[in-house]
């Protein structure tokens, strides 16, 4: 397996009522997140790896009618956790994490993939920012009431 790019967005997925998904992951009990990924080759621009990280992860189609997804033009440059610095190139240490947002008309059920998540919640978002492990995810979800005030 090639190893992974340090370019990865990170998709906070939410309602008009600013109720937040969080997805567990399978292989850290207790990591609360948002929909994240890296991309897949370096051409790919981070708007399809949204639409393509969403979709593996939670079955949700980013283009389906009443979704917007979009780009909040913020970016997290973060250290990547040593127990996972083994799917990168010898010495990246850190990556860079574009964030968007995903609105969808009402809190669904998603189809979580196996390998990669566990469990799902929907919460408020300051509840949501809260159960977060990662600090990123968190503050992004603190800037969601700004940014959906943008949409509206």
């Amino acid at each position: 397996m090639p190893p992974k790019i340090p370019q990865s967005v990170l998709v906070v997925i939410h309602t008009p009522a600013l109720e937040v998904l969080l997805i567990e992951r399978a292989d850290a009990p207790g990591f609360w997140q948002s929909v994240t990924g890296s991309k897949d080759t370096l051409d790919e621009s981070f708007e399809l790896t949204a639409a393509r990280e969403v979709a593996e992860e939670t079955g949700i189609d980013v283009r389906a009618p009443g979704h917007t997804l979009t780009d909040w033009a913020l970016e997290n440059v973060y250290e990547i956790y040593p127990q996972w610095r083994h799917r990168y190139a010898e010495g990246v240490t850190h990556n860079t994490e574009h964030l968007f947002g995903l609105c969808i008309p009402r809190a669904v059920p998603v189809l979580l993939s196996p390998r990669e998540h566990r469990d799902q919640v929907w919460l408020p978002w300051t509840a949501a920012a809260e159960r977060c492990f990662s600090p990123s995810n968190a503050e992004a979800i603190s800037w969601l009431p700004r940014m959906a005030a943008r949409l509206n």
